[in-house]
C-alpha cells in the first residue's frame, strides 16, 4: 500500500500535530510493514497558493508556457499524482483561528480537481477517491469538542473528503494544548492511546 504523509505546521520540533502525525505513520508501518510512504512537509516546502498564474499555467500547452508557468503547471500535477496514487492519507492538521493553516488550504486546492478527484454529473457531484483512507491528526490549543458547530477545521476537512469521495475517515484529536503542562499531557496521552490501541486494532 502507499501511504502519504502530510505534515502543515509551522512550529517545527515543538509541533504536536507532527509528533502525532508520526506515531501515526509508524503504527501504520508496524501494521503494514509494506507500506510505501511518501512525505510532505508544506511548511518546510510551502506549496504556492492558486493564483492567475495557476489558472493560466493549466490553460496553456506544455510547449507555450514560460518558466514560471511550466513550474506552476508541473507543482500542480506532482502534488495531485502523489495524492491519488495514495491508499491512505495522514493529514496534520493544527487549528489555526479556527481553521487549517493555509498552507493546508493550499495543497488541497492542488488536489481538489474537477475530472481527477471529482466530478459534475447530471445527478450532482460525484467524489472519484472512495478507495481511500484518511487520518486526521487534529490538534488546537483550546478545547472544542462539543460545541453544536463542531470543531470548525475538523468540520471543513470532513466536508472537503466527503466532496471527494472519501468517507474512511478516522481523526486522532488533541486538543487543550495551551491549557498548562497537565492539560497538554493528558490530552497527547490520550492521543497516543488511540494510535496504539485504537486505530490499527483490526490489522
Amino acid at each position: 500500500m502507499k501511504l502519504l504523509h502530510i505534515d502543515s505546521s509551522i512550529l517545527g520540533d515543538n509541533s504536536a500535530s507532527r509528533e502525532l502525525s508520526r506515531e501515526v505513520v509508524n503504527a501504520w508501518q508496524t501494521a503494514e510493514p509494506s507500506a510505501v510512504v511518501t512525505y510532505r512537509d508544506l511548511a518546510a516546502d510551502a506549496i504556492s497558493h492558486f493564483s492567475s498564474t495557476t489558472l493560466v499555467a493549466a490553460g496553456t500547452t506544455a510547449e507555450l508556457r514560460d518558466a514560471v508557468q511550466q513550474h506552476e503547471a508541473e507543482l500542480s500535477a506532482s502534488t495531485l499524482a502523489e495524492f491519488i496514487a495514495a491508499d491512505a492519507v495522514v493529514i496534520a492538521a493544527p487549528m489555526y483561528n479556527f481553521t487549517i493553516p493555509t498552507q493546508l488550504k493550499a495543497w488541497i486546492d492542488r488536489v481538489a480537481v474537477a475530472g481527477q478527484t471529482f466530478r459534475y454529473t447530471e445527478a450532482g457531484p460525484e467524489g472519484l477517491c472512495g478507495g481511500k483512507k484518511v487520518v486526521i491528526v487534529s490538534t488546537s490549543g483550546g478545547i472544542h469538542a462539543g460545541q453544536a458547530s463542531g470543531i470548525a477545521h475538523e468540520e471543513y476537512l470532513k466536508l472537503v473528503l466527503g466532496f471527494l469521495g472519501i468517507t474512511d475517515i478516522e481523526i486522532v484529536r488533541a486538543e487543550g494544548l495551551a491549557y498548562g503542562e497537565e492539560v497538554r499531557n493528558n490530552a497527547m496521552t490520550a492521543a497516543q492511546t488511540k494510535i496504539s490501541e485504537q486505530l490499527f486494532s483490526a490489522a
